[in-house]
């Protein structure tokens, strides 16, 4: 779940921010048992592009993102 919450909120930024930004996301210490790996995933470049590129991570990051008019 934290991979997908860090993925949604670095695709936010990516979209927001103007190129020139760099974007470094970071689990909280301590309040994630495989934290480091998370920390990784959601930092290397590579790594986003390939989860963007499935379609079905794409649809659910995109639902996370949208706006909601309740």
């Amino acid at each position: 779940m934290a991979t997908i919450i860090g993925l949604c909120l670095r695709v936010k930024l990516m979209r927001s921010l103007p190129l020139r930004y760099k974007v470094d996301i970071r689990v909280a210490p301590g309040s994630h048992a495989t934290e480091a790996a998370v920390n990784k995933q959601l930092n290397d470049k590579e790594r986003v592009a390939a989860a963007l590129e499935n379609p079905n991570l794409l649809d659910m990051v995109d639902e996370c993102l949208a706006p909601s008019y309740d």
